[in-house]
């Protein structure tokens, strides 16, 4: 247990496995951090006091493990908090937990409302069969919504891309109505060239049948309180941290430093020694001062792209190295925007409102054809201490990118304008509101089944050979996994290493086998 331990990444998976190894008693954990906040895609971003989570990250999770995990580390309110109390909004209240509006380190428990803007209506996600659905879609859509749907059933296509998937548990009308055009907008690829296993890992098993029965499950049992059970994608509730997930992943830094884990900020690794088949170092150059320098190592978790991991070893085979030049990533812009209100709420969306008449939503998910934007968050309805001045509306117009693009390459001022535009085009606000704005450039945000993913098992089998070599989260492991996930797989990781184990298949079935599976 006193063996060197290097960790490339502090970001869920990274963090985990650095908690987990310090906890189990192992003193010579390094943790080593490109950038200057911890939780990776999963941290907050602070502008002017208005936090931005990048992306949108409900804790939830089908594993009681990940749950206690994420309650020991930000316990659950004790107290409502401020829009609880301005909204009348009755929700299950901690014994002895922190008072929301006194004390900074508080897990609020949340509403979960996500939903879908096409044709200039609201749209529940995952689409429901509720009666404004129904009326927004007409009665022409829904007639041949229904007849795709029953020939789909009969008439099952062999599974050789996305758009194979959607067709198979939806119908064709369905998924040409609300998956087609979405899906190619976050990939910038049509689903026919994206490979079915995208569904596989995110899809699952959501179905028109699932719906159904969650319909009448509400219809049935809605007095009962059960919000955290069946598909993810179907949850109505959930956590969040006061100031966002970089609230949590901060807190769960400095607990593993308490314990001994060294966390490196600002450094870079350069390249992965290897000697005798196994890792031996890494050489890590200081961003602040621009010097090298070498750690070496026992064992080695990696929560790095692929891509990057790959090409900083020397020794890694001329065909592994092939297939990791060819995997795919999707870039990730997101916008702030800072407004006195919002206009959405006047328009004929049939909607509810939430704190200060603003719309409820988490999530609006942006289906229209005529914008670029994918998806839009009110941070006031994630947490209310997410925005500065709670008279203001704080919301994030996110972008789905490839890094270099026109969008990527916009100048930050025309960028900016140009998302008020688009929002202003869609009826959600009027640009004299904004009252400032930021954009955030994310790389890599999202592994991408495209390009050489087919051929992804070759990196496995040799990276699997690499005794104290771990490949762990997201883009770790090249998956476009939830946060519980990522965590899982850092935790099997460090079975591995605390009992000896050899084999690495249990790290690889997170996320694939049954007692796993998540939809969103």
């Amino acid at each position: 247990m006193k063996k060197k331990i290097l960790i490339i990444g502090g970001g869920p998976a990274g963090l985990t496995a650095a908690l987990e190894l310090a906890r189990a008693g192992w003193s010579n954990v390094t943790v080593v951090e490109r950038e200057k906040q911890l939780g990776g895609i999963s941290r907050t971003l602070d502008y002017r006091g208005n936090h931005i989570d990048i992306g949108g990250h409900r804790f939830f999770s089908k594993s009681d493990k990940v749950m206690q995990w994420w309650k020991d580390i930000i316990p659950l309110q004790g107290a409502p908090s401020c829009d609880d109390l301005l909204l009348n909004r009755a929700v299950p209240l901690t014994p002895n937990g922190p008072d929301p509006e006194t004390e900074d380190r508080t897990m609020l428990v949340r509403s979960r409302l996500s939903r879908i803007l096409f044709l200039r209506r609201f749209f529940n996600y995952p689409v429901s069969l509720s009666a404004d659905t129904l009326m927004n879609l007409g009665p022409v859509r829904v007639l041949k919504m229904g007849i795709s749907y029953l020939w789909s059933l009969i008439h099952k296509r062999r599974e050789n891309n996305l758009e194979d998937f959607f067709i198979n548990r939806f119908g064709s009308e369905l998924y040409k109505t609300f998956f087609r055009d979405y899906t190619a907008k976050v990939w910038g690829v049509p689903c026919n060239q994206i490979g079915a296993d995208w569904g596989a890992q995110r899809v699952k098993g959501l179905s028109v049948t699932k719906v159904i029965a969650h319909a009448l499950g509400k219809l049935v049992f809605w007095k009962k309180r059960n919000k955290q059970s069946g598909e993810t994608s179907l949850i109505e509730e959930f956590w969040y941290p006061k100031y966002g997930p970089g609230q949590l992943w901060e807190a769960v830094g400095a607990e593993a430093e308490k314990l001994g884990v060294r966390i490196l900020r600002k450094q870079d690794v350069t390249a992965v020694e290897m000697e005798n088949g196994v890792v031996s170092a890494l050489r890590i150059r200081d961003l602040a001062n621009g010097e090298e320098y070498r750690e070496s190592a026992d064992f080695v978790i990696s929560t790095t792209s692929v891509q990057e991991l790959v090409s900083k070893i020397a020794d890694a085979p001329v065909e592994v190295r092939h297939v990791a030049e060819r995997l795919v990533y999707r870039d990730f812009m997101t916008v702030g925007l800072l407004l006195n209100k919002l206009i959405l709420k006047s328009r004929n969306m049939n909607t509810s409102v939430g704190t200060d008449g603003v719309v409820p939503d988490n999530w609006i998910y942006v289906q229209e054809n005529d914008v670029k934007v994918g998806r839009l968050q009110i941070f006031n309805n994630w947490s209310p201490y997410l925005v500065a001045d709670r008279s203001k509306v704080w919301i994030g117009m996110e972008y789905f990118v490839n890094e270099g693009d026109e969008l990527w390459n916009m100048d930050d001022a025309a960028f900016c304008r140009f998302a008020a535009g688009e929002m202003e085009k869609l009826g959600v606000i009027d640009s004299s509101d904004v009252v400032d704005s930021v954009v955030f450039r994310i790389q890599k945000a999202y592994p991408a089944y495209l390009g050489s993913y087919r051929e992804f098992e070759r990196i496995r089998e040799w990276s699997d050979g690499i005794t104290n070599l771990y490949l762990v989260g997201r883009n770790g492991m090249h998956r476009y996994n939830n946060m519980d996930h990522s965590m899982l797989s850092a935790m099997e990781a460090v079975k591995n290493i605390t009992t000896g184990a050899v084999s690495k298949h249990n790290i690889w079935e997170v996320n694939t086998e049954k007692e796993y599976h998540e939809s969103k």
